[in-house]
């Protein structure tokens, strides 16, 4: 069965300069990926991108959004981009083809949203606790950053390079969506300092720490919503 194109949403978070955004709906479109969100877009580059001459549908038609959460809701998968840098990462980081294997498996059945960072600063840590894993472009360790158009070409391109794209199958279970998933973390997170476990000098750390954990577990919908059902029963228990 053909890839599901509509499947995919590429996010750009604090895009500042319009040409990268440009060139990013440009790459988008040249590869048949519609569905362009931004998060927090500096309005005057976003307008100035809209408004350029011959802007593709894929910019006419893009969405904006305050936060990350809210345009990743809609999505059972959440992949960010990242270069290897001299940062820890608490997340699954893989090389870009192995990376896109598992993005069209899950395009088969669910929403999967496509992160990049700002150009000056990439992803945040904040950021990345929205992800369920890291993809990042084999670059040489010595000039690993890439123009933001260039790196949503690249991606997209090894999306839809494989005949494997084309018989990807539908997931046996349809995954959670971000939003559920995310309010499972809020709901664990309240009950871990209601119960004393979260101490307030640590507890930025430990609900970043929790939030990751979670987006590891891979819950699918019938799950996420167990899950949810148990954790508001224990809240009750606690705040009474």
């Amino acid at each position: 069965m053909p890839l599901n194109l509509d499947a995919l949403r590429v996010v750009l978070i604090d895009p500042r300069n319009p040409l990268n955004i440009g060139a990013a709906a440009r790459a988008m479109s040249n590869f048949g990926f519609m569905r362009l969100r931004l998060v927090n877009a500096y309005d005057v580059a976003y307008t100035e991108a809209k408004s350029a001459v011959n802007a593709s549908a894929v910019l006419k038609a893009s969405e904006q959004f305050a936060t990350v959460a809210e345009a990743v809701a809609d999505c059972t998968l959440v992949v960010g981009t990242a270069s290897r840098g001299h940062r820890v990462l608490q997340h699954p980081f893989q090389r870009l083809e192995f990376g896109a294997a598992a993005i069209r498996r899950e395009m088969g059945g669910g929403g999967v949203a496509l992160l990049f960072g700002s150009e000056k600063f990439g992803l945040t840590n904040d950021d990345l606790t929205h992800c369920h894993s890291l993809i990042h472009i084999p670059t040489r360790r010595q000039h690993e950053s890439m123009n933001l158009g260039q790196a949503v070409a690249v991606c997209l391109y090894e999306l839809i390079r494989s005949g494997d794209a084309q018989s990807a199958e539908p997931l046996e279970k349809r995954r959670a969506l971000s939003e559920d998933v995310s309010r499972i973390s809020d709901l664990l997170i309240e009950a871990l300092e209601r119960s004393g476990y979260i101490q307030e000098l640590t507890s930025e750390s430990s609900h970043a720490k929790v939030r990751r954990m979670v987006n590891r577990l891979a819950l699918s919908d019938s799950d996420a919503k167990a899950w949810l059902g148990m954790l508001r029963q224990i809240l009750w228990k606690l705040r009474q």
